[in-house]
């Protein structure tokens, strides 16, 4: 979440007009995140987020985020729901971008999560994955293996201003990653962002996951990676193995891995590693000017992919 678009008080006023959710009484722009305009809207009628869609996010791509988040919530999965206006449509356009305002979902994300709270997330992400199986609709993962070259290519002239060797260091890993990259999982719908920030809990209880502008279809087995990613690491890189070992116990708590998951594991967390060092040196190397927004550092996913790159097996990232 970011605010890359400003919203003024009469378009805002304008655009609410069309939705039965009280009288606004504040709002303010919300800064985490890089990918789309977020804002906090306090009304008569409680707490709703509003987004305007920016950067990656096709409006093509939008009624399977939309629907997800409906269907997901049908089968009990915890997430927040697209409000609709009184035409029925939960589709807007604000300053020209498609807007969508949201339902407000409770709980705080934790910034030093420990190993209850993976365990807990383990189960989640495998619910939400079980939750998905029934859901028709479909969308390629275009942030996959094919995406990764394209966005190194953006920024590799530059990429050596950052960490010196990460040109060469990252040559290496598309290489090996596009040779060895597994097909054939057991898949579906996965949230593939599911970060800490996207995660709420209250008090030591998980209460649900936001932000599906990433949702896929894809192998599960990747989403468990992106998460032992990005909730297992200290940013100075530092693998906390009892923490990956209780999110993957969570999750096979609900979900057992297949063993093609468990030989595949290394190379989808290798993967998943490299996938956000390059979206965040593309974001790194290409803020908007002016934008209210905090990059993220691409060398905490560096230094992430040189413990994937000594990984040999499941049994490294806590699995018993």
């Amino acid at each position: 979440m970011a605010v890359y678009t400003e919203v003024s008080d009469s378009a805002l006023a304008a655009f609410l007009d069309a939705y039965a959710i009280g009288t606004l009484l504040s709002y303010k722009g919300i800064a985490e995140g890089v990918e789309n305009t977020n804002f906090f809207l306090h009304t008569t009628a409680g707490n709703f987020i509003l987004t305007l869609y920016e950067k990656r996010v096709r409006e093509a791509d939008l009624p399977f985020f939309l629907n997800l988040m409906e269907h997901l919530a049908r089968s009990g999965i915890a997430c927040p729901q697209p409000v609709r206006n009184r035409a029925g449509t939960a589709l807007g356009r604000l300053c020209g971008r498609p807007a969508v305002i949201v339902s407000f979902l409770e709980g705080v994300s934790v910034k030093e999560p420990g190993v209850d709270h993976c365990r807990a997330l383990g189960g989640a992400l495998a619910a939400l994955h079980a939750a998905g199986r029934d859901f028709a609709m479909i969308r390629e993962n275009n942030l996959s293996v094919g995406s990764w070259r394209p966005l190194f290519v953006q920024a590799e002239a530059q990429a050596d201003t950052l960490s010196p060797g990460l040109a060469a260091r990252t040559r290496v890993d598309l290489a090996y990653l596009e040779a060895a990259w597994p097909t054939g999982l057991p898949g579906g719908v996965i949230h593939a962002d599911l970060f800490t920030d996207n995660v709420f809990f209250i008090g030591d209880t998980l209460s649900g996951l936001i932000d599906f502008y990433f949702a896929c279809t894809d192998a599960f087995a990747y989403d468990l990676a992106i998460c032992l990613n990005a909730w297992c690491f200290s940013a100075d890189g530092r693998f906390h193995r009892d923490m990956a070992g209780a999110l993957i116990a969570g999750y096979e708590a609900v979900r057992p891995l297949e063993p093609a998951e468990v030989e595949a594991l290394p190379v989808l967390a290798r993967g998943a590693a490299l996938r956000f060092m390059l979206t965040r040196l593309v974001d790194w190397l290409d803020v908007p000017a002016g934008a209210l927004v905090q990059p993220k550092d691409p060398r905490e996913y560096d230094r992430r992919l040189a413990f994937h790159r000594q990984a040999r097996g499941a049994s490294d990232y806590g699995r018993a």
